[in-house]
């Protein structure tokens, strides 16, 4: 299949992590940007970055770069595009705007530009003007303006991938699931040992490691992804795609995830099981304060409070309990911890291995390392103990790319929103008979997440996706590699020894 230009984006700081995904994904061309990562592949590869990536938020597929120094060249550069590719006899589209320009200052601005180019073509071809809908587009468009440089995609998403599908509720100012995974990327655990969340809220942390663990991809809980609709959808290679889990792996640890507060409990468990984790995957209530040295090798991966969103009677005791815990019930293993004060961090009292500086929200954090270990630091070394890597020392080095002198209470501008918050969208609807365009968009079928754990897990699952379009079979004692996509079928599913049937 041909090859061409892609853009997968992240939030600030997981840059790194988003291009060794990519890279170990098969995709070539890789290169570190902005909050995103460009790369070529094919459809397949575009297929699969939507499907499999973990620090992904969204996947666009440019379809033209441009020159935009004003609102007019602005207007006639999109119109130079032939939408009737693109837009298809009565779909629906949106425009979607980010934008870092003295020209444009204002990103609704650019997007009815955007739209007005689009809506214009159609009336002068036609004589029949695209209607405003508040349905859920078919195309969603996204324009980049950086100063005068333009780059008008095709999101190839939807939804953002952060949301994988799996999450039924949440606790206040829950961990972004994207966050969740590059930080546990970061720290390069795949499953070697047991992992710890001693403060894991709604779960989202020792979630995302199982996925990690096993080699799940994140898109098999996701009910659809926006190029389903496009024209040239290939369904039987998304089904292969999906269907497949050679890649998947046995995972012969554990995750446990604990909580003080009982209601964050039971919302980690509902999740986990919605996820179809709960055999790899223990939540229980328990205070850090009680945490005692677990019998195997292990690491810690912890959210804790930062007094912002959400805090504690007394935050400061609270890290100071962490690093009195983490001394004295955790030698011999490392655990890693993302906040935002420096005098929180100061209340750990230990040492940090390594620093990496990452977004939360808006919120400038660090996700710092601490390696516990029994004497002092050169007996360490002096016996083959690593501290810091020379890769690691390179993603130390990256913190130039923050704010040298940290302000707890500044915040970001509106428009540098790290979670997408400086994006308009806005949608629109084609009523005209379209003449230019080729065929009609194929009906895309909504998915069911696949679940290979405990029957009362499985069924309870069933339940709460009863109303979507798509069956599916699944191996109730599933062996790794073992499925395959019954081409009787048309809506697609798995077939095993023991299957498990839904239908409409």
């Amino acid at each position: 299949m041909q090859e061409f230009e892609l853009i997968a984006k992240t939030f600030m700081g997981l840059e790194q992590v988003l291009a060794k995904e990519l890279t170990k994904l098969g995709a070539n061309n890789v290169q570190i940007g902005r909050r995103m990562v460009s790369f070529t592949g094919d459809k397949e590869m575009m297929y699969r970055a939507n499907f499999q990536l973990h620090t992904a938020i969204r996947i666009l597929k440019p379809i033209a770069h441009f020159k935009a120094r004003s609102a007019e060249d602005m207007y006639e550069e999109v119109k130079k595009i032939d939408w009737s590719e693109y837009i298809l006899e009565g779909k629906t589209f949106s425009v979607d705007s980010v934008v870092y320009s003295e020209e444009f200052t204002n990103s609704r601005f650019v997007t009815y530009k955007v739209k007005d180019a689009i809506v214009d073509q159609f009336r002068d071809r036609t004589g029949s003007r695209p209607n405003i809908s508040v349905s859920n587009p078919d195309i969603r468009l996204n324009i980049h303006v950086a100063e005068d440089n333009a780059t008008l995609s095709l999101d190839s998403s939807g939804e953002s991938l952060h949301r994988r599908g799996y999450r039924q509720e949440s606790v206040e100012a829950p961990l972004n699931e994207v966050l969740a995974a590059g930080m546990i990327l970061m720290t390069g655990w795949e499953g070697e040992t047991d992992f710890i969340d001693p403060m894991c809220g709604s779960g989202t942390l020792p979630v995302e490691a199982a996925l990690i663990a096993r080699n799940i991809s994140p898109g098999v809980f996701r009910k659809e992804f926006a190029f389903e609709k496009w024209p040239d959808f290939d369904q039987e290679l998304f089904d292969m795609i999906y269907n497949d889990d050679s890649q998947e792996r046995e995972f012969t640890h554990h995750i446990y995830g604990y909580d003080a507060d009982m209601k964050a409990v039971n919302t980690a468990r509902m999740n986990v099981a919605a996820a179809g984790l709960s055999r790899d995957v223990t939540i229980a209530q328990q205070d850090f304060k009680d945490f005692t040295q677990p019998e195997g090798k292990s690491i810690i991966v912890m959210n804790p409070p930062y007094g912002e969103r959400i805090s504690t009677p007394n935050l400061l005791a609270t890290y100071k309990m962490i690093g009195e815990r983490l001394k004295h019930q955790f030698m011999g293993n490392e655990a890693w911890i993302l906040s935002y004060r420096e005098e929180c961090f100061r209340q750990i009292g230990l040492k940090p291995s390594i620093k990496i500086p990452v977004y939360n929200g808006s919120l400038e954090c660090e996700f710092r390392r601490y390696q516990m270990f029994d004497g002092k630091m050169s007996s360490f070394r002096h016996e083959g103990g690593v501290v810091k890597t020379e890769e690691e020392k390179k993603e130390m080095a990256q913190k130039h790319r923050f704010r040298k002198e940290r302000d707890f209470k500044k915040r970001l501008e509106e428009n540098e929103e790290n979670a997408e918050a400086d994006i308009r969208s806005f949608t629109f609807h084609s009523l005209e008979h379209n003449k230019f365009g080729g065929g009609k968009f194929r009906d895309s079928h909504e998915r069911r997440p696949r679940f290979d754990r405990d029957d009362d897990s499985r069924r309870r699952s069933f339940k709460r996706i009863d109303d979507r379009k798509r069956s599916f079979r699944r191996d109730d004692d599933r062996k790794f590699g073992g499925r395959r996509f019954d081409k009787s079928n048309k809506r697609g599913g798995f077939r095993g020894k023991n299957t498990y049937r839904h239908e409409d």
